[in-house]
């Protein structure tokens, strides 16, 4: 008779070998998202940097060079919308490549001569491209980590925003300077193809999609996916990100600017000190994301370790914002000028996370591409209100002080009113064992 063959328990150092494997597929899951991040904000300020050289060379006029950087917002809700739907139905593995081979196509035209409107249908394309980056990047995380876990990895992609401009900034700079701004597409482009290969050879199916739960793997609700959007701590969310992203806009669009011409620098000391707030950014992002995970650990609810604490670092940066216009020129300023337009990138990650403790994953991606279609607005509000406002002012000076205190104005009251929305505690109660996406994957509990 032949002999039952046994089927031996897993020992410890399997099981052991099994969860650093998980740990380090996580983390490798961490930097690639990081890095996507790091080229999706260094794509965006290129255009920045080759500014006096390409309107030079195509003979264009300051205002239709706005129209170019406008235009990078015209569809960058749109993509935010789309791809974050179709994030539903297509793994979220297959979309972050798509996106990075879409922003190398539209960087290939820009390595040869080019005329004003195909610049402008590159920039458009673009930004549609670029719209859902953080909402998927921040989704890949997410799917690798466990609730109480996720909001340190959120932050290091957040910081990737910051660290992006931190490194194209010295370096597309030097390559313009020595060659062309052609020049500085190229490195954009190999850069983009050094991060497709590494994404091919290194990324594998996060827990979520190896072993998904039942409402991962049932078809999208469109009804509980509008009811989880019109949740109080889903809006909540959306309303805190939309004045962090009005931090942001001014931060790119404004703040170069109010260096030379608000408070007087030269233009190679304005370039430096406008490096100060990226890199406290990026700082504050990690370390917001480690506090959080912290508290939870230590018992404090979701609402205060997520919701509380990015509304505070929010609008304390408010608040910076309209001190910095109070006090005089100095060491003190600069400080205050680095707080206000840094903090809010420490909140982002940490916010975002309260998204992926209340929804299912399955819908996550589209929820995340909603909420960055709604902030994404604040880029088209905020540089506008800031410019009437120097339009209107009695000096420069005076209108840059009225226009970054109504901005500051903005921030804290919205900062405030989101934290009445936010208790992800209370929505779970709402939605129910259909909706959340509160459950980790099994491997987290070992």
């Amino acid at each position: 008779m032949a002999e039952t063959p046994r089927t031996e328990p897993p020992t410890t150092a399997t099981s052991s070998a099994g969860a650093a494997g998980m740990v380090r597929g996580a983390w490798t899951a961490t930097f690639l998202a990081f890095a996507f991040m790091l080229l999706n904000f260094a794509d965006k300020a290129a255009l920045g940097f080759a500014g006096s050289a390409l309107m030079r060379e195509l003979g264009i006029t300051p205002a239709e060079f706005g129209v170019l950087q406008s235009s990078f917002f015209w569809l960058f809700a749109v993509g935010a919308l789309i791809v974050g739907a179709l994030s539903t139905r297509i793994s979220v593995r297959v979309l972050l490549p798509t996106l990075m081979g879409i922003w190398i196509l539209t960087m290939v035209p820009l390595l040869f001569p080019v005329g004003f409107g195909l610049l402008l249908v590159c920039r458009v394309v673009l930004g549609f491209a670029e719209g859902p980056a953080y909402a998927l990047a921040t989704h890949v995380v997410h799917s690798w980590f466990p609730p109480e876990k996720r909001a340190l990895p959120a932050g290091v992609i957040s910081a990737g925003s910051s660290v992006g401009p931190l490194i194209a900034a010295p370096v597309l700079t030097l390559v313009i300077a020595t060659w062309d701004w052609h020049a500085a597409f190229l490195v954009l482009i190999v850069a983009g193809l050094v991060w497709l290969v590494t994404w091919f050879l290194l990324s594998r199916p996060s827990p979520e999609e190896a072993v998904p739960s039942a409402p991962a793997r049932a078809a999208t609700d469109w009804r509980l996916l509008a009811r989880q959007l019109r949740t109080p701590t889903i809006l909540g969310v959306a309303l805190l990100a939309f004045v962090g992203y009005w931090t942001t806009t001014l931060r790119v669009s404004w703040l170069p600017l109010y260096l030379e011409q608000g408070l007087g620098y030269d233009a190679i000391s304005a370039g430096r000190l406008v490096t100060a707030p990226y890199a406290v950014a990026a700082v504050a992002a990690v370390g917001a994301g480690f506090l959080s995970n912290r508290m939870i650990a230590a018992g404090v609810s979701r609402r205060w370790a997520r919701g509380g604490l990015s509304v505070a670092f929010v609008v304390s940066g408010g608040v910076s914002m309209y001190l910095f216009t109070a006090v005089p020129p100095g060491a003190a300023q600069m400080v205050l000028v680095a707080c206000a337009f840094s903090l809010n990138s420490a909140a982002y990650g940490v916010a975002l996370t309260i998204v992926s403790d209340l929804v299912r994953p399955g819908h996550r991606g589209a929820v995340l591409g909603c909420l960055v279609a709604f902030y994404s607005m604040a880029g088209v509000i905020a540089p506008l209100v800031l410019g009437f406002s120097i339009g209107d002012g009695a000096d420069v000076t005076t209108g840059y002080g009225h226009g970054f205190a109504i901005s500051a104005l903005v921030i804290v009251v919205g900062g405030l009113l989101s934290l009445v929305l936010i208790n992800p505690e209370r929505d779970l109660d709402r939605l129910g064992e259909h909706g959340n996406g509160e459950v980790a994957p099994a491997w987290s509990s070992r």
